[in-house]
């Protein structure tokens, strides 16, 4: 791995489901990433009744908003044009981009209303093929993940996207909420780039921000981590996000690592080089 030319990382603030349904929320996690100089934010879109299978539609579940079945508590949090619209207005005041991954056709349909640069393969998705032709064909650059996933998963999708010309990146991730840092297996970027010339990047779904900083070190030059307003907020996800302090920690450490890893040529620096006459007395 040659370090003299890394960047910071391409950063994507993973906002998900994490809103519960609320603009207000969408707009202060947006916020966030702005204010931390993340480069993107990413949601998620799903046809309900296409996604969800029939036998958990029914299930009754408790929720903030009362007992309600899964399928309505899914409705409740699910956006639609008004809301995603009102989100890329937002985006585009504060410049940042933004972008969502489709779980269904319908749904990658749905985001074509928006001029949006980039598409996105959820890790539940991978085996998807005609989600993943129907992707592949619009040609957009696109992260796609590969959590709950073998080799031969990840080479059928490769396949798809160089058979369609379109420019792609392979997330490694571990599709467990929140990850355990023994399963992280971060050695699968170097492993995704040796296999497929490409560029990797990481999606993690951990507590802590350090194995962010080992997967930069290992190749990912794309960092994808969740975020959210409260780890204790309701929602399958918001304990395997970053909240404002590990949102701060994750941007500013890996800022500086370009700068801190300098060129790799052996120099006498200025500030040494006053120090010269103190210490060289022969």
């Amino acid at each position: 791995m040659k370090f003299s030319n890394r960047k910071k990382p391409f950063l994507i603030a993973e906002i998900g489901i994490n809103h519960n349904g609320s603009i207000k929320i969408v707009k202060k996690l947006i916020n966030l990433a702005k204010k931390y100089e993340f480069d993107a934010v990413k949601f998620q879109k799903r046809d309900l009744d296409v996604v969800i299978p029939e036998k958990q539609k029914n299930i009754v579940r408790n929720t903030p908003w009362g007992e309600m079945t899964y399928l309505n508590y899914k409705k409740k949090i699910e956006f639609g044009y008004k809301e995603y619209n009102q989100i890329d207005i937002y985006c585009k005041k504060l410049k940042i981009k933004w972008f969502a991954s489709p779980w269904d056709v319908k749904s990658l349909n749905f985001l074509k209303k928006f001029k949006l640069k980039y598409n996105k393969i959820a890790s539940a998705m991978l085996t998807n093929i005609k989600l993943l032709e129907s992707v592949a064909e619009q040609k957009k650059t696109t992260f796609i993940s590969t959590g709950m996933s073998e080799m031969k998963d990840i080479k059928k999708a490769v396949k798809i996207f160089k058979k369609n010309k379109c420019k792609f990146i392979l997330m490694h991730c571990v599709s467990t909420y929140p990850c355990n840092e023994k399963n992280l297996n971060l050695r699968m970027i170097k492993t995704l780039k040796e296999n497929f010339k490409c560029e990797v990047g990481y999606s993690g779904h951990e507590t802590t921000v350090s194995p962010s900083f080992a997967a930069w070190f290992m190749g990912a030059d794309y960092i994808e981590r969740h975020i959210t307003i409260d780890r204790t907020m309701w929602g399958t996800d918001q304990a395997a996000s970053l909240s404002e302090p590990g949102i701060r920690e994750l941007s500013s450490v890996l800022k500086k690592f370009p700068l801190i890893l300098g060129s790799g040529v052996k120099k006498i620096s200025k500030e040494e080089k006053k120090l010269l006459p103190k210490f060289k007395y022969w």
